[in-house]
């Protein structure tokens, strides 16, 4: 039987606290008889996401989806092919994930999107496309995940869209998180290999995607296994977008509403089961987004004069 492969990318400074934190995760997998791979992702030359939807339009035609970009992405897109788990860091610079990060998930998004390619897949082999003109089928492998942001401001919420923003790695190819964390104050320390705490945090991580990887069911393997429940049960975040003049709030990263109550003074709120099996972190999700992308977009909203209209932009102020 073939080793379970983990994957690390980390997307902060050489052997900085992002690196050594997730480095340490990997150890634990290894230990715990995994092969591990690692990518620094910043030396790693990816451009921005066109946005020219050449990947959209090839999956909605039963295509690959491949990105006509030419870099350094097919990196990072061959590593996580071959992984079971991943494990993605990113520093926290104002308040988010780097620049690099949103990059690489910008260019992940679509043409990674699970729904999209299993519904190319179908279209593709009805059309008698060949193997390789059909997406990847290592796509399709169920993977299992954790997330990693390290901030240096003191207040925890210097960090408010750091974590939410982390699951954009993860969403398209549906893989399950089962642990995050996420390390504030930072600047504490001259070095994270320093703070035993977090440290010892690393090593349970790597211990919990080791013990979801050897899991022979999908209800076990995608199995909560981080320390904090969270707001939303299903990616375990607190952050909420409250509906104006509603008592509605959505979870932004799964796109699921919830009734808002007071219960003995605590804020509660109540995600219906129909409501969680819809977020976009299943297969259910994605697929009412692939739907809305092909039956939806554009279509009656042509603009036959669209040339003459755009022409009065060209050069614009610039």
């Amino acid at each position: 039987m073939s080793k379970k492969k983990v994957l690390g990318i980390s997307f902060g400074r050489k052997m900085g606290n992002t690196e050594v934190m997730i480095k340490t995760a990997l150890m634990e997998c290894e230990k715990a008889g995994a092969e591990i791979k690692y990518i620094h992702a910043d030396s790693l030359n990816i451009a921005d996401c066109t946005g020219c939807i050449a990947c959209v339009g090839s999956l909605l035609q039963g295509g690959n989806g491949n990105c006509v970009l030419k870099d350094d992405m097919h990196i990072i897109d061959e590593a996580l092919m071959e992984c079971d788990a991943v494990i993605v860091g990113s520093p926290t610079y104002v308040l988010a994930p780097t620049g690099k990060f949103k990059t690489v998930c910008d260019r992940l998004g679509p043409s990674h999107d699970l729904a999209f390619r299993t519904e190319a897949k179908k279209a593709g082999i009805a059309a008698g496309r060949p193997a390789e003109k059909l997406p990847d089928e290592r796509s399709f492998k169920p993977r299992v995940g954790a997330l990693i942001t390290v901030g240096g401001a003191m207040t925890q919420n210097w960090l408010s869209f750091a974590m939410p923003s982390m699951y954009e790695f993860t969403i398209s190819m549906g893989t399950n998180v089962v642990d995050k964390y996420e390390y504030f104050g930072a600047m504490a320390h001259e070095h994270v290999v320093g703070n035993t705490e977090v440290m010892d945090r690393m090593v349970v991580m790597g211990q919990n995607i080791a013990d979801a990887i050897k899991c022979e069911t999908e209800e076990e393997r995608k199995k909560w296994r981080g320390a904090d429940e969270g707001v939303c049960p299903v990616c375990h975040c607190d952050m909420l977008t409250v509906i104006h003049n509603k008592n509605v709030v959505e979870c932004p990263v799964c796109g699921i509403s919830g009734d808002l109550a007071l219960v003995d003074g605590e804020i509660k709120v109540n995600f219906s089961e129909a409501q969680q099996k819809r977020s976009r972190l299943f297969y259910a999700g994605k697929l009412e987004h692939q739907v809305e992308i092909s039956t939806k977009a554009v279509g009656p909203g042509q603009i036959p004069n669209k040339k003459e209209l755009l022409e009065k932009y060209k050069g614009y102020g610039e």
